[in-house]
């Protein structure tokens, strides 16, 4: 094991592919000589040359529809889009190409667009977006969210081996969290989801940062003497429901947390996936965390009254139960 940060985490697993197979190839705006807009492809350029790691011109749209080619010529590109906020861009090469070509002919498209949103850094309304819903709501598109350095890594990797296209969501404030990372070749498996904390009395389902969150107010509950059980989705889409229906099961109450606005969020899929296989269990309505319907402000308190964050998680489990703060 060794000690590493989260974005030294997914240069690793880049790294380690582009040795192993030769057919993988990084494209995207400034990976090359600049490293990307958070240092991610530092010095593969110089190790691989330009032609396995290719700076690109600004368009989003031209970059995904050359990967969707590339992908079915025999190679395994992964693409970097800076800002999250410009999947819209993308969406025609992913909803009528990328997603539906191996439907239609004998055809494969291992491709991958890794790309960062979420907000608290003051990164305004144009870069602080957190788009899951959007991309998951794409059937023959995996979605993928790490939130841990060792998860990065091994969930990067296995999105590059597999041989549909993936969208690998990465969070803004996570680059530079750091935590143990397995040596070698460490795979996670795309569609299992991860047990942070155990506990009986009400579950938190989150992704990304918000697994962050989620512990924090799961460590504010027990103070109050209830026990909250924490689950890391890992990926969107496949969704691990085994693991979520079986906790809530247990609990009979769960809150859901997803950074993406809440209406029509990634939330509501999760929260009527529990209704539809777990409602006789349930104790109290499934509870959903978001965040508010509105831009994303730029002034920093702003920005933070509007995001869901532990304090939010905290009121939510308590008002399932009539009480407050």
């Amino acid at each position: 094991m060794a000690r590493m940060r989260y974005a030294e985490a997914l240069r690793e697993a880049l790294r380690s592919e582009m040795l192993r197979d030769q057919s993988v190839v990084l494209y995207g705006e400034d990976i090359g000589i600049y490293g990307g807009v958070f240092k991610v492809t530092r010095d593969l350029q110089a190790e691989f040359g330009d032609l396995r790691v290719r700076d690109t011109p600004i368009s989003e749209q031209a970059m995904t529809y050359m990967c969707v080619g590339a992908a079915m010529s025999g190679l395994k590109p992964v693409l970097e889009i800076m800002y999250a906020d410009f999947l819209p861009l993308t969406l025609d090469a992913l909803i009528n190409q990328a997603s539906v070509l191996p439907y239609l002919w004998p055809v494969q498209v291992p491709m991958v667009i890794r790309t960062q949103g979420g907000g608290g850094s003051g990164a305004g309304a144009q870069h602080s977006k957190s788009l899951d819903a959007l991309v998951a709501h794409i059937p023959g598109i995996k979605v993928v969210s790490p939130v841990t350095p060792a998860d990065a890594k091994g969930l990067l990797t296995a999105a590059i081996r597999d041989p549909n296209p993936v969208v690998f969501l990465e969070h803004k404030l996570l680059y530079n969290s750091a935590g143990e990372v397995p040596d070698g070749d460490h795979v996670v498996e795309i569609g299992k989801a991860r047990m942070v904390r155990e506990g009986s009395d009400v579950t938190l389902i989150a992704n990304s940062k918000m697994v962050l969150e989620a512990e924090k107010a799961a460590e504010a509950l027990a103070g109050r003497g209830i026990s909250a059980e924490v689950i890391d989705l890992r990926s969107l889409r496949p969704l691990d429901t085994e693991t979520i229906i079986a906790s809530v099961k247990k609990t009979t109450r769960a809150v859901v947390v997803n950074e993406g606005w809440r209406f029509g969020g990634f939330g509501a899929e999760v929260a009527a996936t529990i209704s539809e296989q777990a409602f006789e269990y349930l104790d109290a309505p499934v509870c959903r965390i978001g965040t508010f319907d509105t831009p994303i402000p730029y002034s920093q308190p702003l920005e933070t009254a509007v995001l869901p964050d532990a304090e939010k998680i905290v009121a939510g489990v308590l008002a399932m139960d009539g009480r407050t703060g």
